[in-house]
């Protein structure tokens, strides 16, 4: 099952020496998700060929402009665009006030269905439940009511093995019982175990989106062995102080997060504007943890192999 995700914008506050502000594109099953919605991501998309059309959910982790500026002009474009299918939009309780009074003052009344899905940023909860995937919040630390996202892919069916399957000239119809894990009873009696005839899927990959946060080991649990960490990395550690001050991480203590959690590998963005080159802050993640990426905007990381 496909499970990747494209880079829309990385920079932190402002956009900046070519950098946007945060917004991430998941493709599940080829069913397309956004997280966060800074100003510009409708640019972004249309240059990195993320159709709107396709996106019927959409995730914001907090309530700073650098996450959600550019939310109000992607609904407005979507109406404008003809849609008429739901939208739904995870998030903060303002959110739905913000919104609904810029497009009441714009006299603008959507074709589809606005839905809201508030966050409680106070504790873990699954917010989205399907055939794909189950996608839950994760509480962080920062200045405002702030959750980060878990993206849980569903448990795939067993595989079958087609020519253990052709030369016991098992009927069709029982192939489905078979993915469900259920062994086949040939005409003549005779019992084949269901591990003779499929192959178990691949282990369910994870996606955690860790957006602004200072370091607090409160989350580390929720995180723990994901397939992809996505975790802010604002500064270097030699301004640890301001990191503090502002409850953002150093690329530094991304590193020792993902290690401490055991993370396969690390996408480190949210970039401060003061950094007009990103190596140093890939070098120091990559001094406690090696298996990490720059979230590069129009990059594409599959989640898992």
């Amino acid at each position: 099952m496909k499970f990747e995700v494209t880079i829309l914008g990385s920079s932190s506050a402002t956009p900046i020496f070519n950098r946007n502000p945060t917004a991430q594109a998941l493709n599940i099953n080829d069913r397309l998700f956004l997280v966060d919605c800074g100003e510009g991501t409708q640019q972004q998309m249309l240059r990195f060929d993320v159709k709107a059309s396709r996106i019927d959910h959409i995730f914001i982790s907090h309530l700073h402009g650098d996450h959600y500026l550019g939310l109000v002009g992607l609904i407005s474009s979507m109406h404008l665009n003809g849609r008429i299918k739901p939208l739904t939009i995870y998030g903060p309780p303002p959110l739905k006030e913000i919104i609904e009074m810029q497009l009441k003052f714009s006299e603008t009344t959507l074709q589809y269905p606005l839905l809201f899905k508030f966050t409680d940023p106070t504790k873990a909860e699954l917010i989205l439940d399907n055939q794909d995937v189950a996608v839950e919040t994760i509480p962080l630390d920062h200045r405002i009511a702030c959750t980060g996202f878990l993206f849980k892919e569903k448990k795939r069916l067993r595989k079958l093995l087609k020519d253990k399957l052709e030369a016991l000239n098992v009927p069709v119809e029982f192939f489905s019982a078979l993915k469900k894990g259920l062994n086949y009873v040939a005409p003549d009696g005779t019992v084949y175990k269901n591990d003779t005839l499929t192959t178990d899927s691949s282990e369910p990959k994870t996606y955690a989106y860790c957006s602004d946060t200072m370091y607090n080991e409160a989350y580390f649990k929720q995180i723990s062995n994901v397939t992809l960490l996505y975790h802010e990395a604002t500064f270097l550690n030699n301004m640890l102080d301001r990191a503090n001050e502002t409850h953002h991480t150093t690329a530094l203590q991304a590193g020792e997060i993902a290690l401490l959690t055991h993370a396969k590998r690390l996408l480190i963005g949210h970039f401060s504007a003061r950094y007009k080159t990103l190596n140093e802050l890939l070098d120091e993640a990559r001094s406690v943890f090696p298996e990490t990426e720059l979230a590069i905007e129009g990059k594409t990381f599959m989640v898992g192999s």
